[in-house]
């Protein structure tokens, strides 16, 4: 288990929401709606009178939080010898390219993707002029 939460492999701990702040609001009501066995399409449902790419921004933080848990599950299992090449099947290759290092898309094993894949989710995540972290931002930029 030590494995799964060493912080210099892949697992990342979870992004947290401010308590008292109306994100941290917001976050407990999708985990209540989500928790509660209630229709989907009525737990991701905007609220009455809320912002919605706050909304958007609480759901995004907390799907990364949650891939980001069952790959740290499952990473000891996918090595560079045993994911050679990152698939969705037989059918389809996944290639990396973010035009920096890799400026072509290129094959990579399985484990390296990943690890580029959910360090390039985080920065996107704490970039302060994709998602606010101040509630409102948004409305602000709009005016």
């Amino acid at each position: 288990l030590k494995q799964v939460f060493n912080k210099d492999k892949t697992f990342r701990p979870k992004r947290k929401f401010e308590p008292g702040t109306q994100r941290f609001e917001l976050h407990k009501r999708a985990q209540a709606s989500l928790n509660s066995g209630v229709d989907l399409k009525a737990a991701v449902q905007l609220p009455s009178g809320e912002d919605q790419n706050d909304w958007v921004a609480v759901h995004v933080v907390d799907f990364f939080n949650r891939i980001n848990l069952i790959y740290g599950t499952i990473c000891e299992f996918c090595t560079e010898r045993t994911c050679p090449v990152m698939s969705g099947g037989p059918k389809y290759e996944y290639r990396w390219q973010d035009d920096l290092k890799y400026k072509k898309p290129t094959a990579l094993p399985a484990p390296q993707y990943m690890n580029l894949l959910m360090d390039w989710i985080e920065v996107q995540i704490n970039n302060e002029d994709i998602f606010p972290t101040s509630v409102g931002k948004y409305k602000e930029e709009v005016l």
